[in-house]
């Protein structure tokens, strides 16, 4: 009975294997193709809406705050829907939804947010290298918005609409879509998307590294909620809770730190000041450094919990099947010259 629908010819595993490979460069390719094309339109929108904000008003594009909302919101609210809709068009794997506790959700963002604080400093490293060879200092673009902003726009654009959007695209839609060929594969890619899309090395490197956490809680749970809360606190803490405290300081405080021999009087005269500062800084010091020492302690329980697909690509192929495709190669080219023209303009 077992063996009623077994054909007389066993299929050749080399020919398992071809197909295999055929079927991953399809379904890759078509991937990134729509990831890519939902890009292109994330641009056709912005700069429509920058011309029509300047037609009517150009003094709004010199503003920081009016800029975000003139660029972001028809982002969120009509590019990335339609990117949405592109990346449907391939075919997914519906992943089974799992609950998580409160103290698994702490853990894990205590884990994530170490992961920011050193990745953070990783960037910082690279940004100052290169900016050494140029001989000029790279721009941390979303330090200088975010700090040139208001708290309001940045609360509704980086703690509201950026891990909505984002974390559908690059942890739903993308994982569910790649995550047939392993976990591993899917979390990979889930980060190295996620990080390009930001468009610079300040952000590709701690973006890369979230979108790996994020992407191995979307695989465990099959749930984008736990994602998109964890996305929303960890923008909350750096773009609203990190200016807030700043314009708190204020720039006397900022610049007293950057001047040694001013440093010393001025932390005499505001001692109240210094101390909520530092407050805050020896607070997030601890929660990235219990992060990093609850990730240690979990790193050999989180491997052995990285499965393998239901289509395993043979060894040797993986990277040409995934990577080295047009839609792939397209979308990774795009961001990687966006990144080399944000990191020498």
């Amino acid at each position: 009975m077992e063996n009623q629908f077994a054909t007389n010819v066993a299929t050749p595993v080399a020919d398992m294997n071809g197909d295999t490979v055929k079927e991953a460069r399809r379904q890759f390719s078509k991937v990134g193709l729509m990831f890519f094309l939902g890009t292109l339109v994330i641009y056709g929108v912005q700069i429509l809406s920058m011309l029509i904000a300047g037609a009517i008003n150009p003094e709004a594009l010199n503003e920081t705050a009016s800029y975000l909302l003139i660029t972001m919101l028809p982002m969120y609210a009509i590019s990335m829907p339609i990117m949405g809709l592109l990346i449907r068009i391939a075919p997914a794997l519906k992943l089974e939804k799992k609950k998580m506790t409160i103290g698994q959700w702490i853990i894990t963002f205590l884990i994530c947010y170490g992961a920011v604080y050193v990745s953070n400093f990783v960037g910082v490293f690279l940004t100052s290298i290169i900016g050494a060879i140029k001989g000029s200092p790279v721009t941390n673009t979303i330090v200088d918005i975010a700090s040139s902003s208001t708290i309001g726009v940045n609360f509704l654009i980086m703690v509201i609409c950026a891990p909505i959007a984002e974390e559908l695209l690059f942890r739903k839609l993308l994982i569910d879509r790649t995550v047939k060929y392993g976990d591993w594969v899917a979390i990979l890619f889930s980060g190295l998307m996620f990080g390009l899309f930001h468009g610079n090395m300040n952000q590709f490197v701690y973006a890369f590294a979230l979108g790996v956490c994020y992407g191995f809680i979307y695989v465990k749970t099959g749930n984008v909620r736990y994602t998109i809360y964890l996305h929303m606190l960890n923008n909350f803490i750096s773009s609203v809770l990190g200016m807030l405290v700043l314009k708190f300081v204020g720039e006397d405080f900022i610049n007293a730190m950057n001047d040694p021999a001013t440093l010393v009087p001025y932390m005499m005269e505001n001692m109240g000041t210094v101390m909520v500062y530092f407050i805050y800084v020896f607070i997030l010091f601890g929660i990235a450094l219990a992060g990093i020492i609850l990730f240690i302690v979990n790193f050999k329980k989180v491997k052995t919990q990285i499965l393998p697909g239901e289509v395993t690509i043979p060894k040797g192929k993986r990277f040409t099947s995934t990577v080295l495709n047009v839609g792939m190669i397209l979308y990774f080219l795009f961001w990687i010259a966006m990144i080399v023209i944000q990191l020498f303009s």
